[in-house]
C-alpha cells in the first residue's frame, strides 16, 4: 500500500490517478498509523512553503515524515513535497522545513526572456546513478511548475538538475529519501517509468 499523505496540498488526486494506472493500492491520508504502515510514502505538493509547513505542523505530519526516514521506509516529495524536506526557503523567511537534507530553497533569478513561474517543459540532466532514473535516457523531458529551486548542500544527493536561468537541482536521493521538483505524474511515460521505479523498489536497494 502506497499512502499519499494529505495536508490540504493541490495535486493529490494526479498523483493517485498515476498509481492506479500503475496498479499500485494508495490510500489519501493524514493518519499516522496509516503512514507508518504503508510500503512507501508519497508527499505530494502545490502551493506556498510557509502554508504548507503550517499545516504539516498542524497535523502533526512533521513528526510523522520524521519517522517514517527513520523507519527506512521508501518516501517520495514531489515538487514542493521536494522543497519541505530541506531547512529553509526564500519563500517564507523565518520558517524552517522539515531539514531530513541539507539545503535551501532560492528563488529563481528572473532574467531576458526568463517567466517565473517557470512553467513547462525541461530536459533532465542524470548523474551520480540516480535510482529513480534506471530506464530513463538521458535528455530526458519532464514537467515543472515552480518559482523556486533547490540548491542542495551536498552534490552527491543530486541524482539530475536543469537549467532554466541557473542550475537546478531538480531530483535528490539519499537513503530512503527520494525527491523530484518536476511533477512525474505530469510528465507522460517518462514519469510514469519514474514513479514505477519508486514503487518498485526494494527494502533491499535503500
Amino acid at each position: 500500500m502506497i499512502a499519499v499523505i494529505d495536508y490540504g496540498a493541490g495535486n493529490i488526486k494526479s498523483v493517485e490517478k498515476a498509481l492506479l494506472f500503475l496498479g499500485q493500492n494508495v490510500v489519501i491520508t493524514r493518519d499516522e498509523e496509516q503512514i507508518l504502515k504503508a510500503d512507501k510514502v508519497i508527499l505530494p505538493g502545490v502551493g506556498a512553503f510557509g502554508d504548507a509547513m503550517e499545516n504539516l505542523n498542524k497535523y502533526r505530519l512533521d513528526r510523522v515524515i520524521r519517522q517514517v526516514s527513520q523507519k527506512g521506509i521508501p518516501f517520495l516529495g514531489i515538487c514542493l513535497g521536494l522543497q519541505l524536506l530541506f531547512e529553509r526557503s526564500d519563500e517564507a523567511p523565518g520558517v524552517p522545513g522539515l531539514g531530513l537534507l541539507e539545503g535551501e530553497i532560492l528563488r529563481i533569478p528572473g532574467g531576458e526572456g526568463i517567466k517565473i513561474p517557470h512553467m513547462g517543459w525541461n530536459s533532465l540532466q542524470l548523474e551520480n546513478n540516480g535510482r529513480l532514473f534506471r530506464g530513463i535516457p538521458r535528455q530526458s523531458y519532464v514537467y515543472f511548475v515552480h518559482s523556486y529551486y533547490l540548491k542542495a548542500k551536498d552534490e552527491a544527493i543530486v541524482k539530475a538538475t536543469t537549467e532554466y536561468n541557473v542550475r537546478i537541482h531538480a531530483s535528490v536521493e539519499k537513503n530512503n529519501v527520494f525527491a523530484c521538483q518536476f511533477h512525474p505524474e505530469k510528465s507522460s511515460d517518462v514519469g510514469i517509468q519514474i514513479l514505477k521505479n519508486f514503487v518498485e523498489l526494494g527494502r533491499e536497494e535503500l
